[in-house]
C-alpha cells in the first residue's frame, strides 16, 4: 500500500511516501517557512534528482498543494494518480490518556487533538492544521494518526504518577505521558530481530537523541518508564528545552525578573537547554566544533548533555533490575561518536563497556554494535525510521476501515 506520512510544524510541512509492502520510500520532502516572505521547497524522490525552489507558501494547505502537485507532474512520474495514495499516516505528538493505539481521523479524534493543545503546545495545533489541510486535499481516503505517547501507555502508574494531590490526577490528568514512542518502539524492534532470546526476557535502554532527546526504558517489550512526561519539556537537557528542573526555580523566576508565565513558557521550551548552557547554539555539531576549540561554555552544555543521559541510563538499570542493550537512535546518537562515548563512560562496574575502534567506525544508516565483546551489555546504533512505523499504522487502519464501517 503506498501511504503518506505528514509530519507538520508550525512553520513546516515535512513528508514521505513509502510502499509498506517493501517498507521502500518513493519520495520525501519538505516545505519550511511557511508563512515567511519566501518558503523553501524541497523534494527528494528515491529514483531521480533532488528538487530544491523558493517560492511563496502562506500556510499548510498550500504547502500540502506543493506536495501533491510535485507528486503528480508528469515530469516527476512520482504517481500516476492522485488515487495510488491508499492513505495518510498523521504524526500526532500528545494523545493525552485518550489514546492508546493509533486511530482512524474523524470529527470526534481531531476534537481530542485539539483539547490536548495545553499538554504539547508547540506540537500539536501545526499537527492539526496538518490534517486538515490533508483531508481537503485528500478527502476520499483514510486519514489515521499515530500518537508519539501511544507506546508509553503500559508504563505503570508508580512510574506516571507525580507526588502531586491524587484529585489533582483525575482531575486534570497531570500524569507522565512520555513521548518519541514511535522512535522508541522501532529501534527496539529492530535490535529484537538481532537476538535469540524471547523478547519478554528483555530489557531494553532506548536513547533518541536529537534537538528533542528522550529515553525509554522498555521491559519484556513494554515502555515501563521514560525520561519526557506530561509535556516533552521534562527530562534530558535538549537543543532549547530545559529538561528537569526544580519546581521552585519557576517561582524565583517570576519573583527576581517579574516574568508573566507566558515568557517563562518560553524560558524554557525556546532559550533553554544546550542554547541557554552555551550561550551559542542549540546544533551538538556547532557545540563540538567551538568546544574543541577551547569555548569552555559550549563544553560545559556538552558535559551537562551527556551526564543527565548517564544518570538516566543507571536510574534504569536499577528500576529494570539490569539491562541487556543500550540503544542509541536519531540525529545526535547515530551521528556523534562522541556524545555516545561520553554517555557510556564510568559505567563499566556496570558491564558496560564502549569499543572505541567500532564507536568511531559507525556507518551512516548502519544498524552497528559498539560494545566490546565482553561487554555484558550490548550497545548499538540504530537508526530510526518513525516514518515506516506511522505508514506501516496508517496501512493497517486503512485496510481495517475498508472492511468494517465500525473502525
Amino acid at each position: 500500500m503506498l501511504v503518506l506520512v505528514i509530519n507538520c510544524g508550525s512553520s513546516s510541512v515535512k513528508y514521505d511516501l513509502i510502499h509498506t509492502e517493501t517498507r521502500e520510500g518513493v519520495c520525501r520532502g519538505l516545505v519550511e517557512r511557511i508563512g515567511a516572505v519566501t518558503a523553501i521547497v524541497k523534494h527528494e524522490p528515491a529514483k531521480g534528482k533532488k528538487y530544491k525552489e523558493t517560492m511563496i507558501i502562506q500556510n499548510h494547505t498550500e504547502a500540502l498543494k506543493e506536495v501533491l502537485q510535485y507528486l503528480l507532474s508528469p515530469e516527476n512520474k512520482i504517481i500516476e494518480s492522485i488515487t495510488d495514495i491508499k492513505a495518510v499516516g498523521h504524526r500526532v505528538v500528545h494523545g493525552s490518556d485518550m489514546f492508546k493505539d493509533s486511530v482512524l481521523i474523524d470529527e470526534d479524534v481531531m476534537e481530542a487533538i485539539e483539547q490536548a493543545f495545553d499538554l504539547a503546545p508547540l506540537h500539536n495545533p501545526p499537527n492539526l492544521k496538518g490534517i486538515q489541510a490533508a483531508k481537503e486535499a485528500l478527502p476520499d481516503i483514510p486519514h489515521v494518526a499515530v500518537f508519539d505517547t501511544a507506546f508509553h501507555h503500559s508504563i505503570p502508574a508508580h512510574a506516571y504518577l507525580y507526588g502531586i494531590p491524587n484529585r489533582l490526577y483525575r482531575r486534570y490528568k497531570i500524569r507522565k505521558y512520555g513521548f518519541h514512542g514511535t522512535s522508541h518502539y522501532f529501534v527496539s524492534r529492530q535490535y529484537y530481530k538481532l537476538i535469540l532470546k524471547d523478547v519478554k526476557e528483555t530489557k531494553v535502554i532506548s536513547c533518541h537523541l536529537g534537538n528533542g532527546a528522550s529515553i525509554c526504558a522498555i521491559d519484556g517489550g513494554k515502555s515501563v518508564d521514560t525520561s519526557m512526561g506530561f509535556t516533552p519539556l521534562s527530562g534530558l537537557v535538549m537543543g532549547t528545552r530545559s529538561g528537569d528542573l526544580d519546581p521552585s526555580i519557576l517561582f524565583y523566576l517570576v519573583e527576581k525578573e517579574e516574568l508573566p508565565l507566558s515568557s517563562v513558557h518560553s524560558l524554557l521550551n525556546r532559550h533553554s537547554g544546550l542554547l541557554g548552557l552555551s550561550g551559542y547554539a542549540a546544533d551538538m555539531r556547532d557545540l563540538i566544533e567551538e568546544a574543541q576549540k577551547g569555548d569552555r561554555r559550549c563544553q560545559q552544555a556538552i558535559d551537562v548533555f551527556c551526564y543527565k543521559i548517564r544518570q538516566h541510563i543507571g536510574s534504569y538499570i536499577a528500576s529494570m533490575n539490569g539491562c541487556d542493550a543500550i540503544l542509541f537512535t536519531a540525529g545526535i546518537g547515530e551521528n556523534s561518536s562522541l556524545i555516545r562515548k561520553k554517555a557510556v563512560e564510568k559505567m563499566d562496574f556496570m558491564g558496560v563497556k564502549l569499543d572505541e575502534d567500532r564507536n568511531e567506525s559507525v556507518k551512516p544508516g548502519e544498524l552497528t554494535r559498539i560494545s566490546t565483546d565482553d561487554s555484558k551489555v550490548g550497545i548499538y546504533v540504530v537508526p530510526t525510521n518513525e516514518e515506516l512505523v506511522i505508514a506501516i499504522d496508517a496501512a493497517k487502519i486503512a485496510r481495517a476501515s475498508a472492511q468494517s464501517p465500525w473502525i
